[in-house]
């Protein structure tokens, strides 16, 4: 615990834009519809506001466009210990993408919504924009290339519900909700509260990757390897501990408290290294140490890390129609993941140092904190809501067990390498009424506005940790900078702010008895890149007192991230024993610039939804299909390199920089896909009750449109490519083609057991040419739990995920052998994790 103490096209959208806007004046927020993952969740949710709408709902199935409402207990028997996890377990169309060996991504892996960028997702937290991380995702892995708020901040102790609304909603909430919006509900009890303990860990057999039982040399001189069954892991230890309490405020008010922490250990799924790592003698013979050298000696896993989190939630009556409220937390993170092996004979190596070589681990340390205060209530015929709050995620990064190579035997092995840190302040305000237009109903008029500061800051890290030495002649004498990570630079400094003010407005009503119409608007405006207008038109028409229809048609827009507008980075890397200067720069920048690089404007999006809802007794069905098209994404160029790349960057004054890649706004795409959710429940009588529920998903992206080289690039000739074939298909196939969530939950008497089962579809590990695509097939993962309630207070339940220890098929039987085929046997692109059957205990108690 010494932790805790540390630490659609222009054609359909403009005359939507037009029309909305002659109906509103200003703007506006949506109408959005819910409906449960399972029965008891409608009935318990009687009135209520949800994600999407301002107007009180008799039931969940009344809303306009689709909502999933996930309770407490379908949370907790999920037996996932992290939100994002939980959330991919229930929510078809959003998926948690492994990650491993990819810098600072291993510690805050990133989500995704309906296959989009995990930063066209907005987080709410009770209904207010959630800050996002400050870790720009620049690695090869799903959501390269974005910031997104980190969901594993916030602890499922603190948690009442989750409203996952699977529209878009940028007129309704701003920016970043194209692929649709999570709204955390925090607990609002006055009293009671509850303890829990988890411990789990993974018991697995590696599928195809053989244990290595001895080395030897075989007749020839080279090293051969004697071979035995898959191997097997005990790894992972993971104990979370959650707690949460409530308390009264007098008689007028609550303060609720949850606190979270979690220790998880790495895991490691490496196949052994079949390379030599000493140099041969003078005769060419192996060095003896080749017989007894660990073999596993990369890290390609889950990264270690330890968290604490603390969340509050508080309310206060001042009088019989005015509450004040407030709501904030307080997270750490440690960190720490495997980068590759420096071999003893690797020039990036010092013998001197490290005789046998080295395993460079990159560390974070993490803290994210917010703070929420507002006043609610009534005056008048009017109710209102006027908040600020406040958000910081700060990333510092280090390097440990590393070296600086250019500064010898006199290197520091342990690197600061500065931090990476955002902030958000909002302030916002709103009010609604009931109009009596001469309607079948009132019409629900909201009005609002927001005003929005953001920073973002790259600091320095100590100068070992990107200091490259150079030798009289001004060249490096060896790789610079810390190895695995080199440290931010003074000429990677930023300290950059923007403000933007949104207006908003809502009308919501019934045109017939039957008939519900939701027109929205937002007008936005931002200091940095302008203005922009988003609209959204979403009904519902009840057919039968059990089926009705539903759908909208909106705009939307994502601005640029602060990160992406002003994220800069200059590294030495070696490739092949050649150092080149690799710079990462904003576009405003004369490297940038010189190569094509264009201000960056927002993404803007139209967003079709179409379904039904079907009803009857305690069978609930729903079907939506939906068509998102983005145009000007936002998306990180090639690393542009060679002669013509390095004669324009001199001529820009960056003499040394070989290499060079930006943002840009280079393709459009096209997102389509249906969501069916069904559920069932079935009263057993002497043998309790059963809720089935089944979910899928079909969702297929295509890049619509690759802009042409800027001319800059074109110039230079064909082989140059700014946004190239592997890019094009990892937004295409880097996530499944459809989803399954399938679920049975059997209450009897004190007991209940829980069966899921998950279908990831067909993905694809992409390459530059399409032979070297790794194809990941479609594969079900299993989940089950089984719980004991002793009376009113104690839980008890054991359960494995991933019961049937399941991976992808592994790298060399799937695309060939290599090297690093044998060494990293899993694709990091599996939908799902690869680190086999987790088995774990919990035990919680209530009071």
């Amino acid at each position: 615990m010494q932790f805790i103490n540390n630490k659609l096209e222009n054609a359909v959208r403009k005359p939507i834009s037009l029309a909305v806007g002659a109906a509103l004046l200003s703007t506006i927020s949506i109408h959005a519809q819910a409906e449960s993952n399972n029965s008891e969740a409608k009935e318990s949710i009687e009135v209520i506001e949800i994600t999407g709408t301002r107007r009180s709902l008799r039931s969940v199935a009344e809303s306009t466009v689709p909502v999933d409402v996930i309770s407490l207990d379908d949370m907790q028997s999920t037996g996932q210990l992290e939100l994002s996890q939980v959330l991919t377990t229930l929510v078809p169309s959003f998926n948690f993408p492994n990650s491993t060996l990819a810098d600072g991504t291993d510690h805050a892996r990133p989500a995704v919504l309906r296959g989009l960028a995990p930063d066209h997702t907005l987080v709410l937290v009770n209904g207010k924009r959630r800050h996002a991380g400050a870790l720009l995702n620049l690695n090869g892995t799903v959501g390269r290339g974005s910031t997104a708020v980190d969901l594993n901040t916030i602890p499922a102790a603190a948690i009442k519900r989750i409203e996952v609304l699977r529209d878009g909603a940028a007129a309704q909430y701003g920016s970043d909700a194209i692929a649709g919006v999570i709204n955390i509900v925090l607990k609002d009890a006055e009293e009671g509260g509850s303890i829990s303990v988890t411990y789990g860990e993974h018991d697995t057999q590696m599928a195809g990757v053989p244990d290595l039982l001895q080395t030897r040399a075989n007749a020839a001189g080279d090293l051969d390897f004697v071979l035995g069954d898959d191997r097997k892991r005990n790894d992972g230890g993971t104990t979370t501990i959650g707690a949460n309490v409530g308390f009264a405020l007098g008689n007028d008010g609550f303060i609720n408290l949850s606190a979270e922490y979690r220790d998880k250990k790495p895991t490691n799924r490496s196949g052994f290294d079949p390379r030599e790592q000493y140099a041969r003698d003078e005769n060419g013979q192996l060095d003896s140490r080749e017989f007894s050298f660990d073999r596993y000696n990369h890290r390609f896993g889950k990264a270690e890390v330890e968290d604490f989190a603390l969340f509050y939630n508080a309310g206060y009556n001042l009088d019989a129609e005015t509450e004040l409220y407030s709501f904030g937390s307080y997270s750490t993170r440690e960190g720490n993941s495997g980068g590759f092996y420096r071999r003893a004979n690797d020039s990036r190596n010092l013998t001197a140092v490290y005789p046998d070589g080295f395993l460079p681990q990159i560390v974070s340390d993490v803290d994210d904190y917010s703070f929420a205060v507002g006043v609610k209530g009534t005056q008048g015929e009017w109710d209102y809501d006027i908040s600020t709050n406040y958000g910081v995620n700060d990333f510092a990064l280090g390097v440990v067990n590393s070296l600086n190579t250019s500064m010898g035997v006199t290197s520091p092995t342990e690197f600061n390498n500065g931090a990476l840190v955002y902030s958000q302040w909002l302030v916002n305000a709103d009010a609604k009424t009931a109009l009596d237009l001469g309607l079948p109903d009132d019409v629900f008029f909201t009005i609002g506005a927001e005003y929005r500061r953001e920073t973002y800051e790259i600091e320095v890290g100590e100068e070992a940790s990107y200091l490259t030495v150079l030798d009289a002649e001004g060249n490096p004498v060896a790789a610079g900078g810390a190895q695995v990570l080199a440290g931010f630079s003074p000429a990677s400094a930023v300290d950059e702010s923007r403000h933007n003010i949104a207006l908003f407005a809502e009308f919501d009503t019934y045109l017939t008895q039957d008939w519900n119409v939701v027109l929205a608007g937002r007008f936005e405006d931002y200091s940095d890149f302008g203005s922009t207008f988003t609209s959204k038109l979403a009904s519902r028409y009840v057919v039968s007192d059990n089926f009705s229809l539903r759908g909208a048609v909106s705009t939307g827009f994502r601005a640029p991230s602060l990160a992406q507008t002003s994220y800069k980075s200059i590294a030495t890397v070696f490739e092949n024993g050649v150092p080149s200067e690799v710079g990462h720069f904003p576009v405003d920048t004369p490297a940038a610039k010189a190569l094509g690089a264009r201000e960056l404007e927002p993404e803007e999006s139209v967003n079709v939804t179409a379904g039904f809802v079907f009803t009857l007794d305690a069978f609930s069905f729903t079907v939506d299909a939906y068509r998102i098209d983005i145009d000007d994404r936002i998306v990180l160029s090639e690393n542009l390199g060679g002669p013509e790349v390095i004669n324009i960057l001199q001529q820009a004054g960056e003499l040394n920089t070989q290499s060079v890649r930006y943002f840009t706004n280079a393709i459009d795409s096209r997102t389509q896909g249906v969501d069916i959710v069904a559920t069932y429940s079935f009263d057993l009588a002497d043998y309790g009750d059963l809720r089935l529920s089944a979910a899928l998903n079909i969702n297929d992206t295509e890049v619509t449109h690759v802009k042409a080289n800027p001319a800059e690039l074109e110039a230079l000739g064909d082989s140059y490519e700014y946004f190239a074939r592997r890019e094009i298909a990892r937004f295409e196939d880097g996530t499944p083609k459809d989803k399954w969530n399938l679920a049975a939950i059997w209450q009897f008497g004190d007991w209940q057991t829980t069966l899921r089962a998950t279908r990831y579809g067909e993905t694809v590990d992409s390459s530059s040419a399409v032979e070297g695509d790794e194809v990941l097939d479609a594969k079900w993962i299993t989940d089950l739990e089984v719980a004991y309630n002793l009376g009113d207070h104690w839980k008890f339940a054991v359960g494995a995920n991933n019961l049937f220890d399941q991976y992808p098929q592994d790298t060399v039987s799937n695309i060939g052998y290599t090297t690093f085929n044998q060494i990293f046997p899993y694709s990091a692109f599996s939908a799902y994790n690869t680190d086999g059957r987790f088995v774990y205990g919990n035990i919680s108690y209530r009071f």
